[in-house]
Protein backbone atom coordinates (compact mmCIF):
# COMPACT_ATOMS: atom_id res chain seq x y z
CA UNK A 1 0.00 0.00 0.00
CA UNK A 2 1.25 3.59 -0.87
CA UNK A 3 2.02 5.49 2.21
CA UNK A 4 0.55 8.94 3.11
CA UNK A 5 2.57 11.83 2.62
CA UNK A 6 2.91 11.88 6.72
CA UNK A 7 3.27 8.28 6.59
CA UNK A 8 6.08 8.78 4.06
CA UNK A 9 8.38 11.41 5.43
CA UNK A 10 7.82 10.25 8.69
CA UNK A 11 9.67 6.67 7.53
CA UNK A 12 12.28 9.15 6.39
CA UNK A 13 12.73 11.13 9.92
CA UNK A 14 13.28 7.20 11.17
CA UNK A 15 16.02 6.64 8.31
CA UNK A 16 17.97 9.75 9.44
CA UNK A 17 17.70 9.60 13.18
CA UNK A 18 20.41 6.65 12.86
CA UNK A 19 22.70 8.79 11.97
CA UNK A 20 22.69 10.55 15.57
CA UNK A 21 25.48 9.52 18.00
CA UNK A 22 23.99 10.45 21.05
CA UNK A 23 23.99 7.47 23.62
CA UNK A 24 20.62 8.23 25.54
CA UNK A 25 18.31 9.25 22.37
CA UNK A 26 18.49 9.33 18.83
CA UNK A 27 16.46 12.22 17.32
CA UNK A 28 15.86 13.01 13.67
CA UNK A 29 13.96 15.78 11.90
CA UNK A 30 13.23 16.76 8.62
CA UNK A 31 12.00 20.50 7.38
CA UNK A 32 9.55 20.04 4.46
CA UNK A 33 7.67 22.17 1.98
CA UNK A 34 5.22 21.72 -0.50
CA UNK A 35 6.28 17.68 0.03
CA UNK A 36 9.84 18.67 -0.78
CA UNK A 37 12.61 18.00 1.75
CA UNK A 38 14.31 21.06 2.58
CA UNK A 39 16.47 19.56 5.45
CA UNK A 40 17.24 17.12 7.72
CA UNK A 41 19.09 16.77 10.93
CA UNK A 42 19.83 14.57 13.83
CA UNK A 43 21.23 14.87 17.32
CA UNK A 44 24.89 15.06 17.56
CA UNK A 45 28.07 17.01 18.29
CA UNK A 46 28.99 20.13 16.47
CA UNK A 47 30.98 19.68 13.20
CA UNK A 48 34.73 19.33 14.58
CA UNK A 49 33.60 18.02 17.61
CA UNK A 50 33.92 14.64 19.47
CA UNK A 51 30.41 12.56 19.57
CA UNK A 52 29.60 11.03 22.77
CA UNK A 53 29.64 7.93 21.43
CA UNK A 54 33.49 8.53 21.63
CA UNK A 55 34.08 9.76 24.69
CA UNK A 56 30.88 9.19 26.71
CA UNK A 57 27.92 11.15 28.12
CA UNK A 58 27.95 14.00 30.43
CA UNK A 59 24.64 14.28 31.38
CA UNK A 60 25.03 10.28 32.19
CA UNK A 61 27.84 11.66 34.53
CA UNK A 62 26.31 14.18 36.12
CA UNK A 63 22.95 12.32 36.28
CA UNK A 64 20.77 15.40 34.73
CA UNK A 65 17.71 13.96 33.92
CA UNK A 66 15.45 14.05 30.83
CA UNK A 67 13.90 17.53 29.80
CA UNK A 68 16.13 19.21 31.81
CA UNK A 69 19.32 21.56 31.86
CA UNK A 70 19.93 21.09 27.85
CA UNK A 71 22.83 23.39 28.08
CA UNK A 72 24.98 20.57 29.31
CA UNK A 73 25.24 18.37 26.13
CA UNK A 74 27.84 18.17 23.68
CA UNK A 75 25.07 17.39 21.00
CA UNK A 76 22.47 20.09 18.54
CA UNK A 77 19.22 18.53 18.87
CA UNK A 78 17.99 17.29 15.35
CA UNK A 79 15.57 19.94 15.30
CA UNK A 80 18.37 22.43 15.46
CA UNK A 81 20.80 20.89 13.04
CA UNK A 82 17.62 20.64 10.04
CA UNK A 83 16.99 24.76 11.02
CA UNK A 84 21.03 24.99 10.61
CA UNK A 85 21.42 23.13 7.69
CA UNK A 86 18.99 24.89 5.53
CA UNK A 87 20.15 28.48 6.91
CA UNK A 88 23.66 26.87 5.67
CA UNK A 89 22.81 26.58 2.22
CA UNK A 90 20.68 29.66 1.81
CA UNK A 91 16.93 27.50 2.19
CA UNK A 92 14.37 29.48 3.85
CA UNK A 93 12.14 26.89 6.03
CA UNK A 94 9.28 30.02 6.30
CA UNK A 95 5.73 28.34 6.09
CA UNK A 96 7.48 24.82 6.44
CA UNK A 97 6.48 21.22 7.73
CA UNK A 98 8.72 19.92 10.54
CA UNK A 99 8.77 15.86 10.86
CA UNK A 100 10.58 14.80 14.16
CA UNK A 101 10.80 11.38 16.12
CA UNK A 102 10.25 12.96 19.39
CA UNK A 103 8.10 16.00 20.44
CA UNK A 104 10.54 19.30 20.27
CA UNK A 105 11.95 20.60 23.71
CA UNK A 106 11.85 24.14 24.55
CA UNK A 107 15.00 25.06 23.08
CA UNK A 108 14.05 23.48 19.75
CA UNK A 109 10.28 25.23 19.86
CA UNK A 110 11.15 28.37 19.84
CA UNK A 111 13.96 27.73 16.90
CA UNK A 112 11.00 26.54 15.35
CA UNK A 113 8.70 29.90 15.96
CA UNK A 114 11.00 32.27 15.35
CA UNK A 115 12.44 30.17 11.93
CA UNK A 116 8.45 30.34 10.86
CA UNK A 117 7.80 26.69 11.03
CA UNK A 118 4.18 26.65 10.75
CA UNK A 119 3.64 23.12 11.93
CA UNK A 120 5.04 20.46 13.77
CA UNK A 121 4.19 16.37 13.32
CA UNK A 122 6.38 14.55 16.27
CA UNK A 123 5.77 10.97 17.58
CA UNK A 124 7.12 10.10 20.87
CA UNK A 125 6.58 12.32 23.69
CA UNK A 126 9.29 15.02 25.69
CA UNK A 127 8.69 15.63 29.34
CA UNK A 128 9.00 19.38 28.39
CA UNK A 129 5.34 21.13 28.65
CA UNK A 130 6.55 24.88 28.20
CA UNK A 131 7.86 23.68 24.88
CA UNK A 132 3.56 22.88 23.93
CA UNK A 133 2.61 26.16 25.59
CA UNK A 134 4.66 28.31 23.56
CA UNK A 135 3.92 26.50 19.98
CA UNK A 136 0.17 26.52 20.99
CA UNK A 137 0.56 30.25 21.73
CA UNK A 138 2.81 31.18 18.42
CA UNK A 139 0.19 29.63 16.65
CA UNK A 140 2.39 26.68 15.45
CA UNK A 141 0.42 23.56 14.68
CA UNK A 142 1.62 20.37 16.51
CA UNK A 143 0.29 16.98 15.66
CA UNK A 144 1.13 13.89 17.29
CA UNK A 145 1.97 11.10 14.24
CA UNK A 146 -0.07 7.92 14.99
CA UNK A 147 1.50 4.88 13.30
CA UNK A 148 -1.34 3.36 10.92
CA UNK A 149 -1.28 -0.48 12.00
CA UNK A 150 -0.71 -1.54 8.39
CA UNK A 151 1.79 0.60 7.81
CA UNK A 152 5.36 -0.44 6.44
CA UNK A 153 8.41 0.65 9.11
CA UNK A 154 11.75 0.95 9.02
CA UNK A 155 13.49 -1.11 11.71
CA UNK A 156 16.06 0.93 12.95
Amino acid sequence: MRPSWDEYFMNIVELVKTRSTCLRRQVGALIVKDKRILASGYNGAPVGCKHCVEIGCLRDKLGIPSGQRHELCRATHAEQNAIVQAAYSGTSVRDSVMYVTTQPCVLCAKLAINAGITKIIFKGDYPDDLSMELLQEAGVRVIKFEEPEDALNIQT
